[in-house]
């Protein structure tokens, strides 16, 4: 039995369909069933709850061989390290109580830099590895640069502006990966039983391009022209808890892309095993025209 924690997340609703489409048994961890994808409910065992709720998670890892961990990163979370560590304390007594024999789950690049240390988010993605690690259970963390899906934010701006804002230096050359390809990696390492101990297998992408290449190659699928602006720190820390987002997490947003914004990103480098397959362009192609024009 494999556990899919956020299976209504883009990744995990990639995820459920490739493991599905592959026979394995699957028990997925929802707050709503009603937002699974037509025709999983009738394929899968489903706990409905919170993967944060002790009770919920415990229910959840009864029995089961390996557990994919997905945490929310809650924007109303009082800081980085209650949204992924103290989010994940219940699962790991959890793995532990019922034997859970491996876990996968996703988290960030930047393990042994000296800008990981204070970057916020990742600084908090990468504490909850090592919980997890230290629970006793074989431990996969899928490290992960931006996620090309994170433009989808934007596509109101692109259609109604022409452009897209972000933190990043424009000119800067960095990894970005689509997740289909996270899902098909997480996929591979769940039905895989061979693998022990603790350690980190990277999602890079085919290349790396800076935010003035991605609105190059966006405007040319789009056919229009597409601009890139790049938004101060403040500035994004103000819209952020505009939103909602806690002052706590706005800041460790902030601070992620400043370490992202020092190379934290081009640490790992990019091998045949970490080297994903879709490209920006094709992401463009598949995902982004649609949201944009549809």
């Amino acid at each position: 039995m494999i556990v899919i924690t956020a299976p209504t997340s883009t990744i995990g609703r990639r995820l459920v369909a490739g493991l599905l489409d592959r026979g394995a048994p699957l028990r997925l961890v929802v707050r709503d069933p009603s937002r699974l994808e037509e025709g999983v409910r009738e394929r899968v065992e489903i706990v409905q709850g919170s993967h944060g709720d002790a009770a919920v998670v415990d229910r959840a890892c009864a029995g089961a061989e390996a557990v994919f961990w997905l945490a929310p990163g809650d924007g109303a979370a009082p800081s980085a390290e209650a949204a992924f560590v103290g989010f994940s304390r219940p699962a790991c007594a959890a793995f532990a109580r019922h034997g859970v024999r491996r876990v996968v789950g996703v988290s960030a690049l930047g393990r042994g830099t000296p800008m990981a240390e204070h970057a916020g988010l990742v600084t908090a993605s990468l504490a909850m590895d090592d919980l997890i690690a230290s629970s006793g259970v074989a431990y996969r963390a899928v490290v992960c640069p931006s996620f090309m899906h994170n433009l989808l934010r934007q596509a109101r701006a692109i259609r109604e502006q022409g452009v897209f804002s972000l933190m990043a230096d424009a000119d800067l050359k960095v990894p970005t990966v689509a997740t289909q390809d996270i899902a098909a990696t997480a996929a591979r390492l769940l039905l895989d039983d061979t693998w022990t101990g603790a350690g980190e297998v990277a999602c890079l992408g085919p290349e790396d391009l800076s935010p003035t290449d991605m609105a190059r190659i966006a405007g040319e699928v789009l056919g229009t022209e597409v601009g890139y602006r790049r938004i101060p720190g403040a500035a994004l820390k103000e819209r952020l808890t505009g939103f909602g987002t806690t002052e706590a997490m706005a800041q460790a947003t902030v601070d992620m892309f400043e370490a992202k914004n020092k190379g934290m990103d081009n640490a790992a480098p990019r091998t045949p095993e970490s080297a994903t397959p879709t490209t920006f362009r094709q992401w463009c192609a598949e995902v982004l025209r649609p949201a944009v024009t549809g």
